[in-house]
């Protein structure tokens, strides 16, 4: 078995951004368990409240398809911590890689459970079939990273460009939680997320090899080094999120009734692409977590422990909406509206929150972290391989 590189202290930005953005994926989640209602892009209500209809312009503008850009551009810098790791352990590059893609199918075969059992859009499976993807990333040159990912945000269009006009034709994803039979929901899941993998993997490939950028320059962890570019990339990075944002959430919340129906595509690929700006939070919460490193308090400590269990409490988001809204459970996809299913998501996650400081207390992991690095690593009963050197000495993460 390979041994687990040994644990270092780590940096607080990025488990603070976790935690904290964990919030964000709660309310972008919850109102895709209702049923029963016609539905905008987005998937919101267009026939709710007052209420219900200013949460969801709100959502959209701050919230839907801002912070999944964030998150993947945090998988891919800790892509690169995971293989930094490795090459301090001694490891070379053929090791690091195998390790890096046994960790990815694992997390394919995680999101492929969260699909059957909860949630057809699980992200994990996407990041999973990213990691087999394109592992060899951590090889290239800023230069190639760059250019791929400006490039690349061609393809993100087209496919949101695409998925703009099924809906504008066939109308919003609605109902997708509204099967009452649980085994015929399973399959229906497991449809969606076979689809749905491939259009995040091509999604979130961008902000991924940002993130693998930003990860060379340890943008998150020399907090005081890279201070005018955290502040240059929440500013900008937000500012282009909420503006491009806008129009949509108008149009989709029924704020704005006048708009002419063909502005409703180029709308929702101008959200679409405007959410690359969602990664300006995690450059707001770098700025946050260099004044707390010294002394956190109890809250950054508690959101920073959420961030490192952030899949055990990903998942547990999942597990209580399921519980709360689908027919064969509490049922009532089909009687809340965007509001009060916004109100239960904030109340999940400030459960597992406090569930996550609990752990940190008691100096435990959370449990699906654990799962996937012993499936990563295997037993550590078996005596682990030694270390090698790398042959060129150089970590293999490391721009060239």
């Amino acid at each position: 078995a390979d041994r687990p590189a040994p644990r270092g202290p780590r940096a607080l930005a990025p488990d603070l951004a976790r935690g904290t953005m964990l919030l964000l994926i709660a309310l972008a989640h919850a109102h895709m368990y209702l049923s029963g209602q016609d539905v905008g892009f987005r998937g919101y209500a267009r026939d709710g409240s007052v209420i219900d209809r200013i949460v969801a312009g709100l959502q959209v503008t701050l919230v839907d398809g801002r912070a999944l850009p964030m998150f993947a551009a945090l998988f891919g810098y800790g892509f690169v911590q995971f293989a930094s790791s490795r090459a301090a352990a001694g490891a070379d590059w053929p090791r690091t890689r195998r390790l890096l893609r046994r960790r990815s199918w694992w997390l394919l075969a995680f999101g492929f459970c969260h699909a059957l059992l909860l949630f057809f859009g699980d992200i994990l499976g996407a990041y999973g079939l990213l990691g087999l993807l394109v592992v060899g990333v951590l090889r290239w040159r800023d230069r190639t990273l760059l250019l791929v990912a400006a490039g690349w945000i061609l393809a993100y269009g087209a496919v949101y460009a695409l998925n703009g006009a099924q809906i504008a034709e066939y109308g919003g994803p609605a109902d997708a939680m509204a099967t009452s039979d649980p085994v015929a929901a399973a399959g229906g899941r497991l449809a969606l997320w076979s689809v749905l993998t491939v259009m995040l993997a091509i999604e979130v490939l961008t902000p991924f090899l940002i993130g693998v950028w930003a990860a060379r320059r340890r943008l998150l962890e020399d907090l005081d080094g890279n201070r005018r570019t955290l502040r240059i990339t929440a500013a900008a990075g937000l500012a282009s999120a909420v503006i491009g944002g806008l129009p949509l959430a108008l149009m989709d919340s029924e704020l704005w009734t006048g708009a002419p129906a063909s502005l409703a595509v180029p709308a929702y690929v101008l959200h679409g692409l405007t959410g690359l700006g969602g990664m300006g939070y995690a450059a707001l919460v770098g700025l946050v977590a260099r004044r707390a490193t010294a002394t956190p308090g109890r809250i950054v400590t508690a959101l920073a422990a959420c961030g490192q269990r952030s899949m055990t409490c990903y998942l547990l988001q999942s597990v209580v909406f399921v519980a709360v809204f689908v027919p064969y459970a509490g049922g009532m996809g089909t009687e809340l509206g965007t509001a009060a299913a916004s109100g239960i998501a904030v109340l999940t996650w400030l459960t597992t929150v406090l569930l996550a400081a609990l752990l940190h207390r008691a100096h435990t992991p959370g449990p699906a972290e654990q799962l996937l690095r012993r499936l990563t690593h295997g037993s550590r009963r078996h005596a682990p391989v030694a270390a090698r050197p790398a042959k060129s000495g150089r970590n293999p993460a490391r721009s060239r």
